[in-house]
């Protein structure tokens, strides 16, 4: 099974190719590029001579039902639209043109245009697939949970279910020739089949740990790997497996071999293992990443094209001496808040102090200056396009007089944590946080004034509609409503929810939204607070970000990032929350935060450095920006 698991900062440097977007959502990626998606699985195709060396063409598949193609060798790599969102976790191609890509509950897509449409197929299994190898003859074998193995005769066109001698979960298929394949899993499961795959019989590999990728050099010599740094080598076509000698001793997800004895294995924490002597030897590459990496492809003897969590894509061209990244990411920290002061300028501030900023809309976003500070950061918020202030942990109050360029501290009286921040003014700002807390400016955020607040209860968002009115929310369902610009606040007890909102938007002086944790909690007011009501949702996750473009329409977001895989969420209304309808958000993370400058340009920021952008209300099927893909040398 392809474990479904940061990534260090990298700045663009040279090499800026274009991504495109998938058509199934109306957000793009612009953190990481092409993909923010775990990838767990890539296949480089033949060329026209029936080789993969020197191979343009690779797809790499993952999460949430991504997929991403190269047709220039990995030097530009473009989403492509799947139609599932099930988690794609193998895939592999029998020619130039015909493949499959197999995923969670039995998903199984097939395409015969080089991938560069798919079309979803019935599997006979509801398991869970995560592996599959296609023959140049038109069979293929898929494998996946509860020892499911799934067979094709007709290119993939349609699959049967075979009797499985086992009910283990299955990880991965390879076959060397059109008869012989080889299938590894749970607790050192190793099976054989010499017919095809008509039948399948068990060999003994000595392990007991999980193997979760097999290779083949040719007809004789393969190898399997797994937990443990387990890597077993056989000789013979996969009847005998014999241990080889690694000091690794973490997990290796899959493997890559070559007919001249080079393979490369990697695995978690973005180890590579290397041999040029057919596994007597292996040794650790140094690429500079820490996030897994869970699936490698062979395209020539030098070349090898890796992918892994967060969307990484990573290359050689000397086999292995120095690596590219062929995927963009300026972090892998959790985002809570974005902020635009334009259509191209904003900020977005998270986990560990992480500032980035951008100046072109999102198409490249940079860290200018470290903020001093490994606080988590949960609040931003900017008066023009100058002047802003950050907050978060232990008081933290960080401003800006220079549209984000640089920021330095200011006094904030306090040790408790900061969650969010508002300017209903040029010079006019109010703070809130733990305890009850709010603090107050009149001079654009220089010094800061603690206000009576009335509860204990930790305050997380606030918004005004003009200076006068305005809105906090916070801990079992606590709001709050001053009509004096923040001067004094007044305890609403008219809220629709004891659970904890996270979020609040004010559209005018009278409308309002706040969403929050746990079930449905969406809720609503049109009378200045004086009355809310519950809007059905329709998802059962928190819900953490709002934002209203109009009074009819807006936006909710959120996820369940305690899950595994995180759940994105995305909600959209157009009749003021009357009903909502979901957004395909193209993520798997959860998102934290949004922000909208007109009614169709926003962003989306949340989990592992996820930046999400549409300039289309978020509404699928119309043109979006295009996204620069690059390398940088490690």
């Amino acid at each position: 099974m392809k474990i479904l698991r940061n990534s260090i900062l990298y700045i663009l440097s040279a090499g800026i190719g274009l991504a495109q977007v998938a058509a199934d959502s109306g957000w793009t990626f612009q953190n990481s590029v092409p993909t923010g998606n775990a990838l767990h699985g890539i296949f480089a195709l033949e060329n026209a001579s029936r080789h993969r060396d020197s191979a343009e063409s690779m797809i790499a598949v993952g999460d949430n039902g991504t997929i991403v193609r190269t047709t220039d060798g990995g030097a530009t790599w473009v989403q492509i639209s799947s139609g599932t969102n099930a988690a794609l976790t193998g895939v592999s191609f029998a020619d130039a043109s015909t493949g499959i890509a197999v995923g969670s509950a039995g998903a199984i897509l097939r395409t015969t245009d080089a991938g560069a449409t798919w079309t979803q197929l019935p599997s006979q299994t509801t398991s869970g697939l995560n592996g599959v190898s296609l023959s140049r003859d038109g069979t293929g074998t898929a494998v996946g949970t509860n020892g499911a193995i799934l067979r094709t005769t007709d290119w993939g066109s349609t699959w049967t279910l075979q009797t499985s001698p086992t009910a283990k979960t299955l990880n991965a298929v390879s076959f060397p020739s059109a008869k012989t394949g080889t299938i590894v899993g749970a607790t050192g499961t190793i099976m054989r089949t010499v017919d095809g795959g008509v039948t399948w019989n068990a060999e003994f590999g000595g392990t007991p740990n999980w193997l979760y990728g097999v290779s083949f050099a040719n007809d004789n010599i393969g190898f399997a790997v797994g937990d443990a740094g387990t890597i077993l080598r056989t000789t013979d076509g996969g009847y005998n497996w014999s241990p080889q000698p690694s000091s690794y001793r973490g997990s290796l997800y899959a493997i890559s071999v070559a007919a001249s004895g080079v393979e490369t294995a990697v695995g978690a924490s973005g180890t590579i293992l290397r041999t040029t002597d057919f596994g007597a030897t292996w040794e650790q590459g140094s690429n500079g990443m820490t996030g897994a990496l869970f699936a490698v492809s062979a395209a020539s003897a030098g070349v090898r094209t890796m992918v892994g969590d967060l969307g990484t894509i990573l290359q050689t061209e000397d086999g292995g001496n120095t690596w590219q990244t062929k995927s963009r990411t300026a972090t892998s920290s959790t985002l809570n808040a974005v902020f635009f002061t334009d259509s191209k300028t904003g900020v977005v501030v998270g986990q560990n102090g992480v500032i980035l900023r951008t100046t072109d809309g999102g198409v490249t976003w940079t860290q200018p200056q470290l903020s001093g500070t490994a606080n988590w950061l949960f609040g931003v918020s900017f008066t023009d396009a100058n002047h802003g202030i950050v907050v978060g942990d232990s008081g933290l109050i960080l401003r800006t007089t220079d549209g984000g360029a640089t920021w330095s501290p200011q006094k904030s009286g306090t040790n408790l944590s900061l969650f969010g921040v508002f300017f209903n003014g040029p010079n006019t700002g109010i703070i809130v946080g733990v305890n009850g807390l709010i603090l107050r400016t009149t001079d654009g955020g220089v010094t800061w004034l603690t206000q009576p607040s009335g509860t204990f209860s930790w305050l997380t968002a606030v918004s005004f509609a003009d200076a006068n009115n305005g809105t906090i929310v916070g801990q079992s369902g606590t709001i709050l409503r001053t009509t004096d610009g923040g001067v004094t606040w007044t305890r609403q007890v008219t809220s629709a929810t004891t659970s904890s909102l996270n979020a609040v938007y004010m559209v005018n002086a009278n409308t309002a939204t706040a969403v929050g944790d746990f079930i449905n909690v969406i809720q609503h007011t049109t009378d200045g607070g004086a009355n809310w009501t519950l809007q059905t949702s329709g998802v059962r996750n928190t819900l953490s970000g709002v934002w209203f473009t109009d009074a009819n329409t807006g936006i909710v977001v959120g996820g369940q990032g305690s899950c595994s895989p995180s759940i994105s969420t995305i909600l959209r209304t157009t009749d003021g929350g009357a009903t909502w309808k979901p957004q395909i958000s193209g993520s798997s993370r959860a998102i934290i935060a949004v922000f909208f400058v007109d009614a169709n340009t926003g962003w989306a920021v949340g989990e592992y450095g996820t930046i999400l952008h549409t300039t289309t209300g978020g509404q699928a099927g119309a043109a979006s920006l295009t996204q620069p893909t690059g390398s940088m040398e490690k």
